[in-house]
């Protein structure tokens, strides 16, 4: 049976770009959003990617969800792309607690609600690829991010964790911490700021989404059954370990 691949927040940038890549590999793959219909209704008619609404920060919603999943597709999840995240960016002298806990809840808590809706089942299965989306600014912090800084450095610590709990199992967990890729959002920034952020990239460009993809696709195949607990930097040498 064909491997079922789960990409959450997999409807647009990097995580639509994971989808897509995952789908051509041969996977079954599914994508999560929470807020935009017409844009994941939109993405599905595209992609032939089908589509749940949930938000991974609940973990009663992931449940329902990922059991949602596993009796359409009548298989468990095998490959699953913890990718879902939002900035709200502040200062900490002027951020407040919702600020701070929206933050911690989508691009931390998630991985919890998630991962632990779906690993007793790769657990038995004795098969499974947990590949969770950092960032390097969980590596290295940022002015402003003190609550996305935070999140993306507990992922990496989560998923060292959890990886040498599932070593045995067949299941492996590492993490892709990308640098400043040219998504949607990024090429919104006013063009003088994002001049100086390239500025600081060594390689002189901004990364692309497919370049994330394709390291992502790599760490779900056979091919990386001897890779577990490793974080990877993607960010053309801006920050170097």
């Amino acid at each position: 049976m064909t491997k079922i691949a789960l990409v959450t927040g997999g409807t647009r940038g990097i995580g639509e770009a994971i989808a897509i890549k995952l789908k051509e590999d041969g996977y079954t793959v599914v994508s999560s959003y929470v807020g935009n219909d017409a844009r994941a209704e939109e993405f599905s008619k595209r992609t032939g990617i089908k589509t749940y609404k949930f938000d991974a920060a609940y973990f009663e919603s992931c449940k329902k969800i990922v059991e949602a999943i596993e009796n359409d597709l009548g298989s468990n999840i095998d490959i699953l792309v913890n990718n879902a995240g939002i900035t709200k960016d502040r200062f900490l002298q002027k951020m407040s607690p919702e600020e701070w806990a929206a933050v911690i809840n989508t691009n931390l808590n998630s991985m919890f609600n998630v991962t632990r809706c779906a690993i007793e089942k790769m657990r038995l299965k004795k098969f499974g690829r947990i590949i969770s989306i950092g960032s390097i600014n969980g590596l290295k912090g940022q002015i402003g991010q003190s609550n996305y800084s935070a999140a993306k450095a507990g992922v990496i610590g989560f998923s060292k964790a959890i990886a040498l709990e599932n070593a045995n199992k067949g299941i492996t967990v590492n993490v892709v911490a990308p640098g400043y890729i040219g998504t949607e959002m990024v090429k919104k920034i006013d063009p003088a700021i994002l001049k100086g952020i390239v500025s600081q990239i060594p390689v002189g460009r901004l990364g692309e989404p497919h370049e994330v993809a394709s390291l992502v696709s790599y760490l779900a195949g056979d091919q990386a059954s001897f890779i577990t607990g490793a974080t990877f930097s993607i960010n053309g040498g801006q920050y170097l370990q």
